[in-house]
């Protein structure tokens, strides 16, 4: 018997999710069976936690789109007893038990390893946020090396700053010599963002409205979590030649732009997926974030709680009251 969160949808209870024990005779098809060390709650968490959205495609189903742990057993030729691993993505969480509890058994081709020098706890303060974020920094510096854009040479926005994509990528960027600036809905956490290297900190009131086809040019490069207006006035303000790194879709799904400025100035709109991605990618994401996220902002971005608190907190990662991450210790 192991710890999980469970969800199931039924005619008589409804939608529910409870901390329950759960026979290991019950876990999925899969190749490979992980104790897990630690996980951690993301937006699409809260989702299938609260039922807030149909984010779960089957019942019963163990929510956690990302877990770090150690292999106890495996039938993958990569994978052996003893190997430790993070996954993430690949519909786990959805359609595939996740990572919310103490056992997960998953298809080994899902898994990639945990980096040198990372600790299970670190990968998941990073967690899919992290490594989203870092997807989106990536592409963006393909795109300045290929148009020589050199760290400092112009204002980098990071919409969505005081979750856990935009804080990790305030980080990331900031560590590499980049004049990044945070918006956010909550100023107060303006000290907080400073902290992890925002040079200047906006209300995000000054882009989720509509606004013009094409603002006035600021940014070099965009990292936006948000979607809607906030994404469609990051386009319309980048400078010429600039990049934007769509990830997210807090404010809505909806794009409501104008093509003036990928024709007029050359923006480039990368869509960065991180559900899918494929396992070289993956593996880079991970190496680097291994080498450049600084352990001390890592730390000051990240909470801690148990498989209970996660039940408490999905609701409040919905109405953005959650700073930074926030890891799970499923064996607390």
């Amino acid at each position: 018997m192991f710890k999980a969160l469970l969800i199931n949808k039924s005619d008589d209870t409804g939608y529910t999710c409870t901390l329950t024990d759960v026979d290991e005779a019950c876990l999925p098809a899969g190749d490979v069976t992980v104790r897990v060390d630690w996980s951690t709650i993301n937006y699409k968490d809260g989702l299938a936690i609260t039922g807030k959205s149909p984010v779960v495609r089957s019942f019963p189903m163990v929510p956690g789109i990302d877990f770090a742990g150690t292999v106890t057993e495996s039938g993958h030729p990569r994978w052996k007893a003893g190997d430790r691993v993070i996954l993430n993505g690949f519909g786990v969480g959805e359609t595939h038990w996740g990572g919310l509890a103490q056992v997960a058994r998953v298809k080994g081709d899902w898994l990639v390893p945990l980096p040198d020098g990372m600790s299970p706890r670190e990968a998941m303060a990073t967690g899919t946020a992290g490594y989203t974020a870092m997807l989106c920094v990536m592409a963006l510096h393909k795109h300045w090396a290929e148009a020589g854009v050199a760290p400092g040479s112009g204002e980098v926005l990071v919409t969505g700053a005081g979750g856990g994509v935009g804080s990790v990528a305030i980080a990331l960027l900031a560590a590499q010599g980049h004049t990044v600036v945070a918006s956010t809905g909550r100023m107060a956490e303006a000290d907080y963002l400073r902290g992890l290297g925002a040079a200047d900190v906006i209300d995000r009131a000054s882009l989720s409205a509509a606004g013009k086809p094409l603002q006035k040019e600021r940014w070099i490069g965009v990292v936006d979590s948000v979607g809607s207006h906030t994404l469609a006035n990051a386009c319309a303000s980048t400078r010429y030649g600039g990049a934007v790194a769509a990830c997210g879709l807090a404010q809505g799904m909806d794009l409501p732009a104008s093509v003036a400025p990928f024709i007029l100035r050359g923006v480039t709109l990368y869509g960065i997926d991180s559900v899918m991605a494929p396992p070289a990618r993956r593996e880079a994401a991970w190496t680097q974030l291994a080498k450049d996220l600084d352990r001390q902002k890592l730390a000051a971005l990240t909470t801690e709680t148990d498989l209970a608190g996660a039940l408490e907190a999905a609701p409040r990662i919905l109405a953005g009251q959650v700073r930074g991450r926030l890891v799970v210790n499923v064996n607390a």
